[in-house]
């Protein structure tokens, strides 16, 4: 009817789009109205899709839209935007290669036996991200091996007058005697109308199957060609599922969260009306959809089920173990997932199988607390004196303090995954590999770990106090020392902290000797009169020492 020439005394209206484009001459066409824009095919390679966008037409395509009106008779045609905005348009349209989806192309030049494009002198070379998404997408149909060649199955899929997708639901489904199922549905796919516009393909194809008119037998007649050119006419079921998840391994699709909302395998959001019947199922087949890779809208698709896309592509499922670190109880919890793409299809707990992994990740997460790791005091009491000796000599001294062990090759050398599995034979053996026994020896040298007083007390010394080594003792086990205690060689004065018979302090000092000979009188003094049955003597480093009351004898 747009071809025809309109009837005497008539006019005709021809509303056309770019996508409707032709070469042929329409008589009668001498009024062109030119919007300036076109709907343009444009392939995404990060969703695998084809969208049109709508776009300012180019020069070019400008002149041309304008010289239908003068053809075949003198014509005017009135473009809808200022004359001004001319200049600002393109030259020329992008060539289709550059935008395109190249599965097509690809399949094509395999067949030939190139799998480089390079080796062929395009005017415009693909571009590479749409011919990589192009390669992974045969693969993944099984048309290309792992080296980029043809397979027997892409040979077959050649042959097919299909996109590659829906050429390989047709040849697969032959070999199960139901090509005239996948044939009929790449027919729905391939032309917009056909069994209704609902979502679900499954409800169009029955609707496809029991229409009457010239399209709808030429349809079928169609999906019959395909049918036997793929092998196989025989077969009619309702499996519509099954056949798409063949075309659309990417975009089978699991419901997430909100009723309408789903993650396909690729990644991609997409959603229907909580109103749609296809929004409650658990899982889909999605043939087409548009909008953002975000949030996509879902226009065709078909419910599938678990055991179906197990069994159709089981290939590509992966089982993986993911470990995840509790806070509550510091420990590294593992659990099996199977994925297909995006797609959670099982998850369970698990027992850990990657140690190595599970004690990084366990580290990772302890850095700031390695206090609470269960040291016992003398391990606690050989970290201070060795970072001691770290802060005062450096060199070879290691840092065993805190933050000095905060380090993540240190904790997973522990080798375990939760604060329950250390022990102190574990820290033990850790603190064995950054302080040697050679290292232990000196260290027992220089620095003690106890003080033997004169009362006869095997005293510890704290090697992490804030001030130094420091050594809290009670006063009386001090008589009869003249020089002040020390370490390092008798290099480091320690710092006393001298209690009462109560265990309460009562001074501090580096200086025992010019305690004893001065504020001693005055401490003394008031000693002995809140402890009055203990020994008090006039000159403390003559007398004897004591850790009872009084000295034996007195």
């Amino acid at each position: 009817m747009a071809i025809a020439p309109a009837p005497p005394g008539r006019r005709k209206v021809v509303l056309a789009t770019s996508i409707a484009e032709t070469s042929l001459t329409i008589e009668g066409v001498c009024i062109v109205v030119d919007c300036g824009f076109a709907r343009v095919p444009a392939y995404e390679p990060a969703t695998g899709l084809t969208t049109l966008e709508t776009r300012p037409v180019s020069r070019a395509a400008a002149d041309q839209r304008r010289g239908r009106a003068g053809r075949t008779e003198p014509g005017i045609c009135y473009r809808l935007w200022s004359e001004g905005q001319t200049a600002a348009l393109a030259a020329f349209d992008t060539p289709e290669i550059l935008g395109a989806d190249l599965s097509g192309l690809a399949l094509d030049l395999a067949s030939w036996g190139v799998s480089d494009p390079a080796q062929l002198r395009f005017l415009d070379p693909p571009p590479a991200p749409a011919w990589t998404e192009a390669i992974n997408l045969l693969t993944a149909l099984e048309a290309l091996d792992a080296q980029g060649r043809i397979t027997a199955e892409g040979q077959a899929l050649a042959r097919l007058p299909l996109h590659p997708r829906l050429a390989h639901m047709v040849h697969r489904a032959a070999a199960e005697g139901d090509a005239m199922t996948a044939a009929e549905l790449a027919v729905l796919l391939s032309e917009r109308g056909l069994g209704g516009d609902g979502t679900d393909l499954a409800h169009r194809l029955s609707r496809f199957r029991g229409e009457r008119g010239p399209r709808a037998d030429e349809a079928r007649s169609l999906a019959s060609r395909w049918a036997r050119l793929a092998g196989g006419e025989s077969g009619r079921s309702d499996d519509v599922g099954r056949h798409l998840a063949r075309a659309y391994p990417d975009r089978v699709a699991q419901a997430a969260g909100a009723r309408g909302r789903f993650r396909l395998a690729n990644g991609r959001g997409a959603s229907l009306d909580e109103t749609d019947a296809l929004a409650r199922e658990p899982f889909l087949v999605v043939a087409d959809l548009t909008g953002s890779a975000a949030n996509g809208r879902i226009r065709a698709a078909a419910a599938i089920d678990r055991p179906t896309i197990e069994e159709l592509l089981g290939s590509q499922i992966v089982d993986a173990e993911t470990l995840s670190f509790d806070a509550g109880s510091k420990s590294v919890r593992a659990r099996k997932v199977k994925r297909l793409g995006a797609l959670l299809l099982g998850d369970a707990p698990s027992r850990i199988t990657d140690l190595a992994a599970a004690a990084q990740l366990f580290a990772e997460n302890m850095l700031g607390q390695v206090g609470a790791l269960p040291w016992s005091k003398d391990q606690r009491a050989l970290r201070a004196r060795a970072t001691y000796l770290h802060q005062q000599l450096g060199g070879d001294w290691p840092d065993l303090s805190d933050s000095g062990l905060a380090r993540p090759d240190w904790i997973a050398g522990l080798g375990c995954a939760s604060l329950a599995e250390v022990t102190g034979d574990t820290l033990e053996a850790a603190m064995g590999n950054l302080l040697p026994w050679s290292q232990r020896a000196e260290i027992d040298r220089l620095l003690p770990s106890h003080f033997d007083a004169p009362s006869g007390s095997h005293l510890p010394i704290d090697y992490a106090a804030e001030n130094g080594p420091a050594l809290e003792v009670r006063v009386q086990e001090l008589f009869g020392l003249k020089a002040h205690p020390a370490v390092g060689g008798g290099k480091i004065p320690l710092l006393l902290i001298l209690l009462s018979p109560a265990h309460r302090p009562i001074q501090t000092t580096r200086d025992l000797p010019g305690f004893w000979t001065g504020s001693w009188k005055d401490v003394a003094k008031d000693l002995r009169g809140r402890y009055p049955r203990h020994f008090w003597p006039d000159d403390p480093a003559s007398a004897a020492a004591t850790a009872r009351a009084k000295p034996r004898g007195t």
